[in-house]
């Protein structure tokens, strides 16, 4: 492990490629990223650059590293916004695609009714040409994950 990063877990080969898989069972993509990944203790995936390894990070003071990727969960993979705008535009399944009206509900953090069209699991939300997140297909409905701090209020 590197020195400070005592946080932070590297992931070794074994642990990238079941991320890489979960990626393909979900999306139906391969995950082709020249990349570090990190797990941090509650389970988060960071994506980070090997560059990483050449800074003296004994002599500072991290609380952050990395982009926010997503959690593997049981073999489930839930996306970060950011996430899901790299894994979605080389997807070919398991994208549910919002309309305005949709689209407006999802930025409020609200979950969205929706005919999913086969879509289970964790799906990728795009709208237009834009990938805004990842959420949960159940029961004729998206569950929203998108964190309170970056919800919008539109009135």
């Amino acid at each position: 492990m590197l020195k400070g990063l005592d946080k932070w877990k590297v992931l070794n080969s074994k642990e990238v490629r079941a991320i890489a898989e979960a990626v393909r069972q979900q999306w139906g993509c391969s995950l082709d990223l020249d990349c570090g990944f990190l797990e941090g203790k509650d389970g988060d995936i960071f994506l980070i650059s090997r560059d990483v390894e050449n800074l003296d990070l004994e002599r500072l003071r991290i609380d952050s590293l990395g982009l926010y990727f997503g959690q593997l969960r049981n073999g489930e993979l839930r996306l970060s916004i950011e996430g899901s705008q790299i894994v979605g535009k080389t997807s070919t399944r398991n994208v549910v695609e919002l309309d305005d009206s949709e689209f407006k509900l999802w930025l409020q953090g609200e979950d969205v009714e929706k005919t999913l069209n086969g879509c289970s699991g964790y799906a990728i939300i795009k709208h237009n040409n834009d990938f805004i997140g990842c959420g949960k297909c159940k029961e004729g409905k998206i569950l929203n994950f998108v964190p309170k701090a970056r919800r919008v209020s539109l009135h």
